[in-house]
């Protein structure tokens, strides 16, 4: 394997997940309340997860006990085996959160979860997991079809229509993310909700019916009038925010004037090799940065920046 071709990928949150998924068995999930001993569960307590920081580790993996400590979970969900270990997702309201006490344990967002650095990198991916399935438990409590409640089936890897017999699954939202690049130079954009100086890759959802060639090309050419050619896949990272998938991509600029559409960018512009070292760096003199090591758009600016791509 080419080294380079994965160097820096091992920044990235939620990538690492060594999850033996439930959704692949046959048969009848174990319930959290039958759970063997040994069993782990993450616990999200609305947009957060619950994080033991002592005794020893810090660790999402709770004993099911300790979320027992809220009372009544809803959407309980088997996720599969994690290190031999059984694995289960919950969610409470977000002021269970209270029931925790510091210093043993406390409610944390997942983007500052991956940014502390406290837990396991393959803790982080199964934290991204439990959210993201958990979160589509929320919004799909309906069928789509008939409009019947559904019902939890295989463990929490699909709901179940009583009435009309539908299947529901859960769902990714593909996201494509690109560095556009000509020559010395690549296009980065800044959105409003940015911290102050902060730019970063295009990104955009890809539509029903395409690739995620020509998603590229059309976010790029939507959000800053810049048209784009040739299109090739560098890596992706899952995003629990709630569930996508963002695919990074290469892309190759065949104009060069930027026209930005306010209604998505607050400003876009083309950066020099070597500001986007320092950028890297946080040496860039009018205090220009890039988004963190955890996030894929970090890894393709220092990819192009390192010669890798």
């Amino acid at each position: 394997m080419d080294r380079r071709a994965t160097s820096g990928r091992a920044a990235l949150a939620y990538v690492q997940n060594r999850l033996v998924r439930h959704s692949t068995e046959a048969g009848a999930a174990p319930a959290l309340a039958e759970a063997e001993a040994g069993a782990g569960l993450v616990l999200m307590v609305g947009e957060q997860v619950i994080l033991r920081a002592a005794p020893g580790p810090a660790t999402v993996l709770l004993d099911p006990g300790e979320g027992r400590r809220v009372g009544p979970l809803s959407h309980e969900v088997f996720l599969g085996r994690f290190e031999d270990r059984p694995v289960f997702a919950a969610a409470a309201p977000p002021e269970a959160a209270d029931l925790f006490a510091e210093p043993d344990h406390r409610a944390v967002d997942l983007r500052a979860l991956a940014s502390e650095g406290q837990v396991a990198p393959a803790e982080l991916g199964l934290a991204a997991t439990a959210k993201s399935l958990l979160a589509w438990h929320a919004r799909h409590g309906f069928c789509g079809r008939c409009g019947s409640p559904t019902d939890v089936g295989a463990g929490g890897f699909r709901r179940e229509c009583p009435q009309c017999g539908l299947h529901h699954f859960p769902r990714t939202d593909p996201v494509a993310i690109m560095l556009v690049r000509r020559g010395d130079s690549c296009l980065l954009g800044r959105s409003p909700h940015f911290k102050p100086g902060m730019y970063s890759c295009l990104a955009g959802f890809i539509e029903p019916g395409e690739t995620i060639e020509d998603a590229v090309r059309r976010e790029t050419v939507e959000e800053t009038g810049i048209r784009v050619g040739a299109v090739a896949y560098r890596a992706s990272q899952p995003w629990p925010f709630p569930s996508s998938l963002m695919i990074g991509c290469i892309a190759e600029a065949v104009s060069v004037d930027i026209a930005i559409d306010p209604a998505e960018l607050e400003d876009a512009r083309w950066i020099t090799r070597d500001d986007a070292a320092r950028m890297l760096a946080g040496t860039q003199p009018d205090g220009l940065s890039l988004p963190p090591a955890t996030a894929i758009a970090h890894l393709l600016v220092r990819d192009w920046v390192e010669g890798r791509i």
